[in-house]
């Protein structure tokens, strides 16, 4: 025994006492169950015979009775029980649960009743994923709706869809996907319900071309403006430049998007200038678009399966740019099967191949393209090199793309993916030069490129809460480059003198974000997330090497910048009531660069009211902020324009933009057309431009603030946009109204002056018509009002004296005060496809600038001519240097 005079003893003795109370229960539990007439032992005679036989058994074994109703239980109805020893309870759930029913005891009787059916729940969330049931390939912004009541969804980036509907007896759901065969479904749901669904590819060769524009809601229901989607089939159509489809020429076809320049394929915006694009391939930041000096876009239209611009309406989920958002997807490779398709064309071939690594599993994309100007050219201009005496020498340009993508379902609820994408572009000039024992050789070289990468993983978290993650990286690099080498005999000694330059300028992004999708209900799209982005900025690097004779000198100038930006949004797509819906959103940005802050709340709200069945008004209205700037001279994108960070001395670019315009589905004699009209309002703050006589070459160092200078921008239009969207002959006419001017204090004396690409008016026109089910004629018209250039109204020799030459004095008056003549062009392309056995070929013939129009690409001052007898034969002025005459082509793709 213990006793209770130490503090041990009294330890031991309240540990004994906690057993006893924790072990009180069981024991408490172990005699109630024995006392329990349900707990009693029986074994039945017949355990297969009727309810009655049975129940009859135990109530003469144990002597318990049956309270029932004959109307709600049959004592003639079979049953099962379990044979040998078993207690009561264990015969009675076993054969009454067979036959829906339950008991409880009273004392000695077990009252038999019918067994309650199960609560049915108000609502019912339907959600999984639409694919194309023959590749797996998810697709994006397919209608998911229930017929009759107007409520419904779309799918995401991913093709998942999350639809919460009453609670019914029978449920029907209508999915419709442009180029793919409609698909019903009937189900009966007493809860949630996960269904993924496989849309069948419509028989139809119209199915492909039908319709560019939004594809999840009608234009007039859709609370977002300014935002099109364009179908890759239909980018494929339309007519190419040298044989080559761009997605970005087809984007300047929209109202409200400008070319710039003849041929080039950057993007003006409601008057943003290209910086103020986000560009996103798989998520990561393209930093430069083109190719050949802007006249072909970096996009292999081959491996993308959604192509998305938004011009204004901004929802909240993006930031970080002024004017537009380009949303592009590649494919996610066939799940199913190995398929590839490509073409060879005048300049450039490609090819992509995909397939699954394991079916339904996970597959594989990959894609590349190069141009082979330089291999065909080679020949050509080595034999010219050579015609000069004692020299050698080759010169050529070449592009190349890459993309790739992995997809791997882990689980029902899991997707990963890994995409990477790079280009480059390589000008170059190699020569050489011998005489005897002297020689000189000499190179230089131009290379910009883009490389990215993105991975991402999205999950299911439950019926109505979806979340993507993705890391992704992001760089753009420029790379300038000479050399010369020269060996000659001075005297009696034989030497060498050698000279390198290099300039590089890059800008690197490392990002993550999550991005969370929620819908509760048919009446809410709530979206929500946030992102961080580590910049890395090199707006000049430049190392030069000069070792001559006795003399070596070296010269390194290096500047790198480091900044973060972060954002966290939410918004909700809220349908208010049958005619109003709004589009409500919040962002919150912020931006640290040297010691700097920047933070920037930006609303975004876009709303629709339906006047009519037919009609809408819509109205937006979004603040963004830009916190990165394009250093730019020529405004085309050529690869010298460079990337800066906002800083403590630069501020970063704000804009405002005010949306009001209306939507209307048309009906004429069976054909179905979508109108809208839209006016926007959009001041900008805290430009940059070079100040007078700057440029890229002065920027090697972090002085490149000293040369620049801030100001503000202006615009405002109207865009009118009609679209075709069924039958052989599909396509749309948009006309934009527009002014966008700029006010810089350091230039044109500080007034105010039109931006170079100022158009007043824009106006296109795409026709695309099938012939024949194989046969397919496409065409396009555009026109533009010239874009704004800055000329010298006079000139005029400098000297100090009669007999002195300074030189000479340009007057260059009020900036971009003249107008180059007017834009307008046409396009054609017939395209005919052969079924072969292994696939599919099309031949594709295509004249770009059909009517050969000689359009301005700039213009040069001449200085005029004189005969040998003095007379003027061309008087001195401006001349004007066009491009592009009219330019046939062919391409032949192929699909197997």
């Amino acid at each position: 025994m213990f006793t209770t005079t130490t503090a041990v003893g009294r330890l031991l003795r309240f540990v004994f006492l906690l057993g006893c109370l924790a072990s009180f229960p069981e024991q408490v539990r172990a005699q109630s169950a024995q006392a329990s007439p349900l707990a009693q032992t029986i074994r039945l005679s017949n355990p297969n015979g009727t309810l009655g036989s049975v129940l009859a058994e135990i109530t003469q074994q144990t002597r318990l009775t049956f309270g029932y109703s004959s109307d709600v239980v049959s004592a003639a109805a079979p049953v099962k029980a379990p044979a040998g020893a078993q207690t009561v309870k264990s015969v009675l759930d076993a054969v009454l649960a067979a036959q829906g029913l339950t008991y409880t005891l009273l004392d000695q009787q077990i009252i038999i009743r019918k067994k309650p059916a199960p609560a049915r729940p108000n609502k019912v969330t339907f959600s999984g994923y639409v694919r194309d049931a023959a590749t797996g390939e998810n697709l994006i912004g397919v209608a998911v709706v229930q017929p009759g009541t107007g409520l419904g969804t779309a799918t995401n980036t991913y093709g998942f869809y999350s639809l919460t509907l009453p609670a019914a007896d029978s449920v029907r759901l209508l999915l419709s996907y442009l180029g793919y065969e409609q698909a019903r479904w009937t189900t009966t749901a007493t809860g949630n319900v996960r269904h993924d669904f496989g849309l069948q590819a419509a028989s139809s060769a119209l199915a492909d071309v039908e319709v560019v524009g939004s594809r999840e809601e009608q234009i007039n229901q859709s609370t977002r403006m300014g935002t099109i989607s364009v179908p890759i089939a239909q980018i494929k159509s339309l007519p190419r430049l040298f044989g080559e489809t761009d997605v970005l020429k087809v984007m300047q076809l929209l109202p409200g998007v400008q070319s710039g320049s003849e041929g080039q394929s950057g993007l003006y915006v409601r008057g943003g200038s290209p910086d103020q694009n986000l560009i996103l391939l798989d998520g990561a930041p393209v930093y430069n678009a083109a190719h050949l000096f802007g006249f072909f876009s970096v996009f292999n239209a081959d491996a993308l399966n959604n192509v998305e611009l938004i011009k204004g309406g901004f929802p909240a989920r993006y930031g970080g740019r002024l004017s537009s958002v380009l949303d592009i997807t590649m494919k996610e490779g066939n799940m199913q099967q190995f398929h590839g398709e490509g073409a060879i064309g005048l300049v450039a071939s490609r090819l992509t191949l995909e397939g699954p690594i394991k079916k339904d599993v996970a597959s594989f994309i990959v894609s590349g393209r190069r141009t082979y100007i330089d291999l065909l050219a080679r020949p050509i201009i080595n034999s010219q090199f050579r015609a000069q005496e004692g020299q050698d020498g080759t010169l050529g340009y070449y592009f190349y793309d890459l993309n790739g993508k992995l997809n791997w379902k882990v689980s029902s609820r899991d997707r990963l993916y890994l995409s990477a994408y790079s280009g480059l572009d390589e000008f170059y000039i190699r020569t050489s030069r011998e005489e005897g024992e002297d020689s000189k050789r000499s190179s230089s070289e131009l290379g910009w490129g883009n490389l990215t990468a993105a991975l991402r993983w999205n999950r299911i978290i439950n019926d109505r809460l979806f979340v993507n993650t993705h890391l992704t990286y992001s760089q753009y690099q420029l790379d300038v480059g000479t050399a010369e080498t020269t060996r000659y005999r001075a005297g009696t000694e034989l030497r060498t003198d050698q000279f390198s330059l290099q300039y590089l300028s890059n800008i690197r992004d490392f990002s993550l974000k999550s991005d969370f999708e929620y819908a509760p209900n048919p009446n809410h799209y709530i979206r929500f997330g946030g992102q961080f982005i580590r910049h890395q900025f090199r707006p000049g690097a430049l190392q030069s090497d000069n070792n001559t004779g006795d003399v070596s000198s070296q010269i390194k100038t290096v500047s790198r910048q480091l900044g973060n930006e972060a954002g966290l949004y939410v918004e909700d797509d809220y349908r208010i009531s049958e005619r109003l819906k709004v589009n409500a959103g919040l962002r919150l940005n912020g931006f640290a660069m040297e010691k700097k802050l920047y933070p920037s709340l930006e609303p975004r709200l876009a709303a629709r009211y339906l006047l009519t069945e037919d009609w809408s008004l819509k109205a937006s209205y979004a603040r963004t902020t830009q916190f990165i700037h394009l250093l730019t001279n020529s405004g085309i994108g050529l690869p010298t324009d460079l990337w800066v960070p906002a800083t403590a001395r630069i501020k970063p670019q704000q804009a405002q933009q005010f949306a009001l315009g209306a939507a209307r589905n048309l009906r004429f004699r069976d054909e179905y057309f979508e109108l809208s009209f839209e006016t926007y309002y959009k001041p900008m703050r805290n430009l940059i431009e070079y100040q007078e006589g700057a440029n890229f070459l002065g920027t090697t160092d972090s002085n490149w603030e000293d040369k620049v200078t801030s100001g503000n921008g202006w615009a405002y239009g109207g865009e009118l946009f009609l679209q075709k969207k069924s039958g052989r002959t599909t396509g749309w006419l948009g006309y934009t109204l527009a002014w966008s001017t700029r006010r810089f204090p350091e230039l044109n004396e500080g007034r105010l002056f039109p931006y170079k690409y100022d158009r007043r008016h824009d106006a296109s026109l795409v026709v695309i018509h099938k012939l024949r089910d194989n046969l397919t004629l496409s065409g396009t018209w555009v026109y533009g009002t010239g874009n704004a250039t800055t000329l010298a109204q006079g000139r005029f020799a400098l000297s100090n004296n009669p007999n002195s030459f300074l030189g000479t004095y340009q007057d260059y008056g009020t900036r971009n005060s003249f107008r180059m003549a007017a834009y307008h062009r046409m396009d054609l392309d017939l395209s005919k496809t052969k079924k072969k056995k292994w696939g599919e070929v099309v031949n594709s013939f295509s004249l770009y600038n059909a009517y050969s129009r000689r359009n301005p690409y700039y213009l040069y001052l001449s200085v005029g001519k004189k005969d040998a007898s003095g007379n003027v034969t061309e008087e001195p002025g401006y001349k004007q240097l066009s491009v592009f005459p009219i330019i046939p082509s062919f391409s032949k793709s192929f699909r197997f």
